[in-house]
């Protein structure tokens, strides 16, 4: 049974989403405020966070950057603010999916169901016969067994969703990937959320890995059409 935190102050908006992902065989932490969502976080290693924004003893953005710098677990934002900067700023720190309260319970199943079974499917990638190119030719390197990313030996912090996009790449330098094609493989057909995500999550990969964002050496913008990803070569 896979795991899932729940991270909402509303007792009431909380029973209604453990009951119903309960009865859908998944295993509910409930906690009512960042502090305790920390402490379920940490001792009981959750498959994806559901996480509500407003908390009675933290922001749930803070919380969200808390659980991104110690794990790539899937995270899906839960909230009434229903801005499309909220949705942005969301992306832009962490999370994987952002869900507008008042939501259907089928819905909120479903987008958990495509998170979890996109992380599900990158565990069963082995790195060795995927790579292109050998590893020690690379200023890059991507870890796919570990969802690794090495910048000139460093690890590079990514999420899920980010992660995901840098791999089609790695196994397709030089593809040109429309944004709807890199969405539905982060997500899957069955996915809620917009075009706009992917340009999010390519604008943080590359404040991650570009030495100037503004000039991508790595991630291409093909105007019109979406991405592509060139393969970084060591410097002589």
């Amino acid at each position: 049974m896979s795991k899932v935190l729940l991270v909402e102050d509303d007792q009431s908006i909380a029973d209604m989403i453990s009951i119903y992902l309960s009865e859908e065989d998944y295993t509910v932490y409930c906690a009512a405020d960042g502090k305790q969502g920390k402490e379920l976080f940490s001792r009981h290693e959750p498959d994806v966070v559901i996480l509500d924004l407003m908390l009675p003893d933290t922001n749930g953005i803070e919380l969200c950057k808390h659980f991104r710098t110690v794990s790539n677990v899937p995270i899906m934002i839960v909230s009434a603010k229903s801005e499309v900067s909220e949705r942005v700023n969301a992306l832009m720190i962490g999370a994987d999916d952002y869900l507008c309260k008042p939501f259907s319970m089928r819905e909120l199943a479903a987008r958990t169901s495509a998170l979890l079974r996109r992380s599900a499917l990158t565990q069963t990638v082995r790195p060795a016969a995927e790579d292109p190119v050998p590893a020690e030719t690379k200023d890059i390197v991507l870890d796919l067994e570990k969802r690794g990313i090495y910048l000139h030996g460093q690890a590079v912090e990514t999420t899920y969703s980010e992660f995901e996009i840098m791999k089609n790449f790695w196994l397709h330098p030089g593809k040109v990937f429309s944004r709807e094609e890199l969405l539905n493989k982060i997500r899957g057909i069955d996915s809620f959320v917009t075009e706009r995500s992917v340009d999010v999550h390519i604008t943080n990969l590359r404040k991650k890995i570009e030495a100037d964002p503004k000039e991508p050496k790595y991630i291409k913008t093909v105007w019109g059409v979406g991405y592509k990803f060139e393969m970084p070569m060591k410097a002589n």
